[in-house]
């Protein structure tokens, strides 16, 4: 498979094999042609004595007034130098890769007037593995991500860091390493380039990639405590599902009826006289089938914004360019927002699951040891997970109900997504540890239900945490164990479907 930049659609899976190498990607003839079309069409209105916003004007504020043509191509690289103003720690090597992917298909679809040295340039960034350095904060996602992208394509002008392998290297002492020769940006370019929600996108199709598998890990969690606690299968059941019928709690219940398939552990106790569970084993399926709901929304709209022209303003023929605001990243930054709290409630009732493991219910002994009080058991891990969550719903706050106006009040609403999609993934992280722990209980509480077997697939899942973690039998140092099983988690090693 060959994917065309500015013709094809991209989704999920495609972004993700183009960012590792698994999908070809290029621009082909009728892409070239768009980008060189919309090229003349700014050529025209760069000469033109009437003034065209971005592209023989000012920016921001400054937008009234006029740049003759001898400044122009100054003009461009003002624009990213000024505002190359990120702080704090790079971003991941593989989010600035997708920033320049999910950019290059942008600017090849013919509204953006750059040029097609300057895409081709970009491609070869992306070919030669030379992944530009991005500070992580400075972007209010207004007028898109300014700061980020600026600095994304600093390296065009031989200014900035690239990220060589694992080493942060000048862009300077890069170029010359591969006999590249610094550009010299064009009318409109440097607004292209830096004009656009990429960085707020990035990092959405980044959290998009961990929660997917978070979220089939999460119910096999579930699943491997209500086998622990020998909990009831009947809320799960198709019937009571069809009458209220989310797609994602759909979904999560037929994904626990396969957890318990043919489960000895679940049959042993099906004649017991207890009534009902407590919400966190019971509601599985409305609480991570909402999680689910909230997850499906924001793929939803990311898959649209990964075929969207984000910059400004929008070439449509050599005598009109529209300025608009598509690059405003308010359309993305409400639904990470609430991708954000639907992560973060996976992390609340795995929690609360823990907690119910430890507390001597329904034949498992107490903090999972039968040699209390001389042992504490399982008992503190738990703290961690509280911590975590807890830490978890103050990164719920959503940034995208703030606006801080900038640009002397030309940009007076902001979205800031790019806090909103850094703060998701904060969130995800502190999953993979909420899990890591849950999971870790949850087979020590399966060892109290010997010699009865769960089903084939929580069997497999079963065999690889004692691969890695023994049985607790006496107090030993745990923080082996639960790094053990938060390596398995972030390496997706759990089998979930």
């Amino acid at each position: 498979m060959t994917f065309r930049y500015g013709i094809d659609r991209l989704d999920l899976d495609t972004v993700n094999g183009i960012a590792d190498g698994s999908i070809k990607a290029e621009l082909c003839q009728e892409a070239l042609d768009k980008i060189n079309t919309s090229r003349s069409n700014v050529d025209v209105m760069a000469a033109s004595d009437e003034a065209v916003y971005g592209i023989n004007t000012g920016f921001g504020p400054l937008c009234d007034t006029q740049i003759s043509p001898e400044e122009t191509n100054l003009l461009q690289k003002n624009l990213l130098i000024t505002h190359a103003v990120g702080v704090g720690e790079p971003i991941a090597k593989p989010i600035s890769k997708l920033m320049l992917i999910t950019k290059v298909h942008a600017l090849s679809q013919g509204f953006s007037g750059i040029r097609l040295e300057t895409v081709e340039r970009m491609l070869k960034f992306i070919e030669l593995d030379l992944i530009p350095v991005v500070p992580e904060q400075g972007s209010v996602g207004a007028s898109g991500d300014l700061a980020p992208l600026s600095h994304l394509f600093l390296p065009l002008l031989g200014e900035g860091e690239f990220w060589q392998r694992d080493k942060i290297v000048p862009a300077a002492e890069a170029l010359k390493e591969h006999g590249l020769e610094p550009m010299e940006l064009h009318a409109k370019e440097g607004l292209a380039l830096i004009n656009g929600t990429q960085f707020i996108l990035s990092h959405a199709i980044t959290a998009l990639t961990k929660m997917r598998y978070l979220l089939d890990l999460a119910d096999l969690a579930g699943a491997m405590s209500i086998e622990g606690m020998q909990g009831s299968q009947s809320p799960f059941r198709e019937e009571l599902h069809q009458i209220r019928a989310f797609a994602g709690n759909l979904e999560v219940a037929k994904r626990m009826r396969r957890f318990f398939k043919d489960s000895q552990n679940m049959a042993d106790h099906e004649e017991c006289d207890r009534v009902q569970d407590p919400y966190s084993l019971r509601c599985i399926p409305q609480v991570h089938g909402a999680s689910r709901n909230a997850y499906n929304h924001l793929k939803e709209l990311a898959e649209i914004e990964m075929n969207s022209v984000t910059d400004n303003p929008i070439v449509i023929s050599s005598e009109e360019a529209i300025s608009g605001g598509s690059f405003h990243g308010q359309p993305l930054a409400m639904v990470l927002d609430y991708a954000s709290i639907a992560a973060a409630e996976l992390g609340n009732i795995s929690d609360r699951r823990c907690y119910l493991l430890l507390e001597g219910l329904h034949g498992l002994p107490r903090l999972l040891t039968t040699s209390g009080g001389l042992n504490s058991g399982m008992m503190i891990p738990q703290y961690t997970t509280a911590a975590l969550v807890t830490e978890n719903k103050s990164l719920c706050f959503p940034p995208s109900a703030d606006s801080v106006p900038t640009s002397m009040g030309q940009e007076d609403h902001v979205s800031m997504g790019s806090i909103s999609g850094r703060k998701l993934n904060q969130i995800l992280g502190n999953l993979d540890k909420i899990f890591a722990i849950e999971l870790m209980y949850a087979a020590q509480a399966i060892e109290f239900r010997r010699p009865n077997t769960c089903s084939d697939l929580i069997e497999e899942n079963f065999a690889l945490i004692r691969s890695k973690v023994a049985k607790l039998e006496e107090d030993r140092l745990l923080k082996p164990d639960i790094d053990h099983m938060v390596t398995l988690v972030k390496s997706q090693a759990f089998t979930v479907n």
